[in-house]
């Protein structure tokens, strides 16, 4: 998976051309592609996943639903639904709401530098079937309980962190809208 090819962008999400996943997450991290998903359940409740131990960058921390990066030639809404079903084992219809970009370093293992597509979307709690392999444990979470817990570094991803206070503020209205589709 490290010599997977992921896609480089500039600061306007051009696509510059492919490089590793290695290449992408080394030192500072090269700035590429990527995404992430918010699922939500009729009561938005948000599903979160606890990502494996064998992960390099912030194993066994709790992220959103589902992240991941678009492969070189690869659109990023079709990487979003191809990696739910690939790590949660459903398919949902998903919203882009926005992007961002952002850089964080875990220690000397690597960096993330990311331009990063949100998309949210509903599930259905009933058809969660985690991937052992990706996620190590997965749960549904009330907003309010993630409003009070999502400052907590040493739980939470950084990615995650950034994205709910944004999703939160400027985007809770999409997914009340879209709840309610089920």
């Amino acid at each position: 998976m490290t010599e997977e090819r992921l896609i480089l962008v500039d600061a306007e999400d051009r696509a510059l051309g492919p490089a590793t996943r290695a290449a992408c997450h080394a030192g500072e991290g090269l700035l590429h592609r990527a995404f992430s998903v918010y699922l939500f359940d009729a009561d938005l409740r948000l599903l979160l996943q606890q990502r494996q131990d064998g992960k390099t960058l912030w194993p066994g921390f709790w992220s959103n639903s589902c992240c991941s990066h678009p492969r070189w030639g690869e659109e990023a809404p079709a990487a979003a639904a191809r990696r739910i079903r690939e790590e949660l084992g459903v398919g949902a219809t998903l919203e882009h709401l926005w992007s961002y970009r952002y850089q964080a370093r875990f220690a000397d293992a690597g960096s993330e530098h990311e331009l990063c597509w949100v998309f949210a979307g509903p599930v259905d709690p009933s058809a969660v079937r985690a991937n052992a392999t990706e996620v190590k444990d997965w749960r549904f979470a009330a907003p309010g309980a993630l409003d009070a817990e999502i400052d907590d570094e040493t739980r939470y991803t950084p990615w995650f962190r950034i994205a709910w206070r944004e999703l939160r503020a400027r985007h809770w209205g999409a997914v009340e809208r879209f709840a309610g589709r089920r």
